[in-house]
């Protein structure tokens, strides 16, 4: 088991694998994104086709794509505005650490 994953040591719960429940957290709501964004775009895609025409559900399905292509757009943004605050002042802002 990692070391730094292991939350009881000598009978007592460490502070530091709080760092691992948040990377872990992070990790399963950036899978819980990206599972949205493909139900999203198959909704949006077969709102749009079965549509017939109906201005209606033409427009609905066409927020729904944008919604869901804004919220990817987003999550990439945030991304690399971390990985750019990484590159220019040299702190590691995307691994979360308590004890350094």
């Amino acid at each position: 088991m990692n070391e730094g994953c292991n939350a009881i040591t000598n009978g007592v719960v460490q502070l530091r694998y709080l760092e691992c429940v948040f990377g872990n957290v992070v990790n399963i709501a950036l899978a819980f994104a990206g599972i949205i964004l493909f139900i999203m775009l198959i909704s949006g895609g077969f709102k749009y086709i079965t549509a017939g025409g109906d201005p209606k559900g033409i427009e609905g399905a066409k927020k729904t794509l944008t919604y869901a292509i804004g919220g990817i757009v987003l999550i990439a943004l945030s991304f690399l505005i971390l990985q750019f605050i990484k590159q220019f002042t040299g702190a590691n802002v995307t691994d979360f650490k308590i004890f350094q």
